[in-house]
């Protein structure tokens, strides 16, 4: 299993010492009984997708607009760039199929009891970027150039959404991972440069003059944290 992945599961890692010596603070958000979890910022991610939903009916709810875009534009531009598109290509898919998609929304082609959201924001990027990839065609057949206009099968498509999601997701923990809790910048950058980066313990730890020990147990006290953080996430963003 990659460390990636295992931060969205159970660790085995050993207990932390070295890098991470401080505890959370801050606000103390109760939870499940006793649980206690550094809370969020009152900001999008306490806004359920339900609520953004109710909330794009209303033409003039420019905060909802601005939510439901902070929440879906990353996803569907690093989902684009997945898809082979270049960067700009990228940032016009997601552009047109948001716009699409609340075009669509309100004029009610989406009903959440035949099919999740993001399968239905996958078939609309989809849809873009095959619109795309003929328009490209088309200029180089007029060339007298060969290209193939294919896509990854539907079951492809979900798996390259689900990792970009989950991509997004973490790194937007990290950030309320910072702003929420005393957990030290080194140990968060040694996970990150361990973690996102897939680099080794030793070549991180020889970059932050520490132990390849230290980088494990960094590994550890990040993750953990950082799955109360997705626990709460994903109850929020849950598309049903």
């Amino acid at each position: 299993m990659s460390h990636f992945a295992q931060v969205f599961c159970a660790d085995s890692s050993p207990r932390y010492g070295g890098l991470e010596r401080k505890r959370p603070s801050g606000m103390i958000l109760r939870i499940a009984g006793n649980r206690e979890s550094s809370a969020m910022p009152e900001t999008l991610d306490k806004t359920t997708t339900t609520t953004l939903l109710e909330g794009l009916f209303d033409p003039s709810n420019a905060f909802v607009w601005e939510a439901f875009d902070a929440r879906y534009r990353p996803i569907i531009t690093a989902y684009a760039l997945k898809l082979g598109l270049r960067p700009d290509e990228a940032d016009d898919i997601a552009q047109d199929a948001l716009v699409a998609f609340v075009r669509e929304y309100r004029a009610g082609k989406y009903n959440r009891s035949r099919g999740r959201l993001r399968g239905w924001i996958i078939g609309i990027v989809k849809n873009h970027v095959l619109d795309r990839r003929r328009a490209v065609f088309n200029r180089r057949e007029r060339r007298g150039d060969s290209v193939l206009i294919t896509l990854p099968d539907d079951a492809r498509l979900s798996e390259i959404w689900e990792t970009e999601r989950r991509t997004v997701l973490l790194r937007r923990a990290l950030t309320v991972l910072r702003e929420t809790s005393r957990i030290t910048d080194q140990t968060i950058r040694a996970f990150e440069l361990f973690v996102l980066h897939e680099r080794t313990a030793d070549d991180v730890a020889a970059e932050l003059g520490v132990t390849a020990r230290d980088v494990y147990m960094a590994k550890k006290r990040v993750a953990e944290r950082l799955r109360e953080i997705l626990a709460q996430f994903e109850q929020v963003y849950d598309d049903g």
